[in-house]
């Protein structure tokens, strides 16, 4: 138990009980609590296996390679199809926690043991993410912009990339790419 994550389950709030379980279970592992993205996180030999979050619909453990689990009671989740490699077990009550504990614990050392065999989830490449029209036209307009957009880490692209695609409108995505011009000019990612 991890001194510095206590602040994280006093003050839960909807999920107190729910996050104490996951908590317990967590715990019985033996891998080591920290606390990362404000959220309780479990990590063996400095690699992170899962995280405890919550929403307001549900709160959930988050498994970091979650896609490369067999998942044979059919649990995990993916957020949505934008995330590649993380899976969640979603939970609304406590008691459906208490049901999976065994469940629970067995997906935990199944994720230590993909960690520790070295493999990895194959990523997309940021050029197979779609690219708004509307961006493309920019870039090719703005040799400036291209070359700040390129120096961009891979994942501040695909981040922004996604927030422009996901428009339904053209006049939403080209609000959104005028909006982001200064971010990419000035090498800030989407949500820095």
């Amino acid at each position: 138990m991890n001194p510095k994550v206590n602040f994280f389950f006093e003050n839960a709030g909807q999920w107190q009980e729910e996050f104490e379980k996951l908590r317990t279970i967590a715990l019985s592992t033996e891998l080591t609590e920290d606390l990362k993205w404000g959220c309780p996180c479990y990590t063996y030999e400095g690699k992170n296996i899962f995280l405890i979050h919550g929403f307001k619909e549900y709160c959930a453990l988050l498994f970091f390679k979650g896609a490369l689990m067999k998942d044979p009671d059919h649990l995990l989740i993916q957020q949505s199809k934008n995330v590649q490699a993380a899976r969640q077990i979603r939970f609304t009550e406590a008691a459906q926690i208490s049901g999976l504990e065994q469940v629970l614990r067995s997906y935990m050392f199944e994720a230590v043991e993909i960690e520790e065999s070295g493999a990895k989830v194959e990523m997309k490449k940021t050029k197979e993410f779609e690219m708004a029209e509307e961006f493309r036209n920019k870039l090719d307009q703005n040799p400036a912009l291209q070359e700040a957009f390129k120096a961009l880490t891979p994942g501040r692209q695909r981040a922004y990339l996604l927030h422009f695609s996901s428009a339904k409108q053209a006049k939403t995505r080209e609000a959104r790419i005028e909006k982001c011009i200064p971010q990419i000019m000035d090498g800030i990612g989407l949500n820095d």
